[in-house]
């Protein structure tokens, strides 16, 4: 099969498409031939060589896959068939023609819905809905400050905050972005690059601060999210765009506020225990955490995009051979929602 494929670490220079062995679905796995995979910042650190897959996982770039089911392994329950449309979320391996997937880890593409637009969803629709929902605890009325508002986490959690009835407030650096997030239903936006977002957040909630912040810049934002956050108020970080390296007095200005600090890294969580990053909560160890989260999310949320009350934003296609191309593209910081990989039959 072909599949996107770097020989050793370094920029989009280095990606091309290769052909190389198919893979078998093992005790309990499903082989789905994909038709699109979407591109995420965990593939641009992996083929840097700074975020390596977990110990285990497809070494081919891609955390997530939308397809048909080409075949199923041993120890299968039945509740996929061979011919079925179906999504996943991956721990690698979705840029190529084929994968394997833990059976428990596919999802139904809504009626529909075309591979492109299913591709789209995975990581992004998941990982914004484990933060709202399983780390932060969203609750209706609630503010919510989202960074990087226009990217696919960003995009997917204005409308899963929405739809907890609770209220979205973000950040982006351009004004086409902040059109965009309002389209999506962003309360208020804020450009980080010439206005000071945390005196904004706290001028739009009458000085309240916001309850909860997703945070995938981590550093250089942390004066600016201490001072908008609310008493008692969540602090997630789910990434470092801006490195990890704090300098000041963290901790007291946390406990002043009784906020608390939340981390998350989706893609380390195997499909046994998770071990290496340490969170909130000692259950968010326990095994089966990402079936239970698919299928929280298959229960809760999947229903409202055949309603079209939710809506995966696509900001543009490539074909895997072009797949250095797509890198690029992420690295200018331009897209407003997913990059999707379209894969050739």
């Amino acid at each position: 099969m072909f599949a996107a494929y770097f020989d050793c670490p370094g920029g989009p220079e280095n990606l091309y498409m290769k052909e190389v062995m198919k893979p078998d679905p093992g005790e309990g796995e499903v082989l789905v031939k994909v038709s699109a995979s979407a591109l995420n910042r965990a593939d641009l650190l992996q083929s840097r060589g700074k975020y390596p897959p977990p110990k285990g996982a497809s070494d081919i770039l891609g955390l997530e896959a939308a397809g048909r089911v080409a075949g199923l392994g041993p120890g299968c329950s039945g509740r996929w068939k061979v011919g079925d449309a179906a999504m996943a979320l991956l721990s690698g391996g979705g840029q190529a023609q084929y994968v394997t997937v833990p059976e428990g880890l596919l999802m139904p593409i809504p009626k529909d819905m075309t591979f492109i637009q299913a591709a789209a969803i995975p990581e992004a629709w998941l990982t914004a809905f484990q933060l709202l929902h399983f780390v932060g605890k969203v609750q209706e009325g609630e503010r919510v400050l989202i960074h990087a508002g226009a990217s696919g986490v960003g995009m997917a959690a204005i409308q899963l905050v929405r739809l907890a009835k609770a209220i979205p407030i973000v950040t982006a650096g351009t004004q086409e972005k902040l059109e965009a997030t309002a389209n999506a239903g962003a309360a208020a936006g804020f450009n980080y690059k010439n206005e000071d977002f945390s005196e904004k957040v706290l001028e739009f909630t009458q000085g309240s601060g916001v309850d909860i912040i997703l945070d995938c810049v981590g550093a250089s934002y942390w004066e600016k999210n201490l001072n908008c956050l609310s008493t008692d108020g969540r602090w997630i970080i789910y990434g470092l765009l801006s490195g990890g390296e704090v300098h000041g007095d963290l901790l007291a200005r946390l406990l002043s506020k009784r906020a608390s600090i939340h981390t998350s890294l989706l893609r380390s969580r195997d499909k046994e225990a998770s071990s290496g990053y340490q969170h909130c909560m000692q259950c968010w160890f326990s095994p089966q955490y990402k079936e239970r989260l698919v299928r929280a999310f298959t229960e809760e949320v999947l229903p409202h995009f055949s309603s079209s009350r939710l809506q995966p934003l696509v900001d543009s296609v490539y074909p895997l051979h072009a797949i250095a191309e797509a890198h690029r593209a992420m690295e200018e910081n331009k897209n407003i929602g997913k990059i999707v990989i379209e894969i050739p039959v």
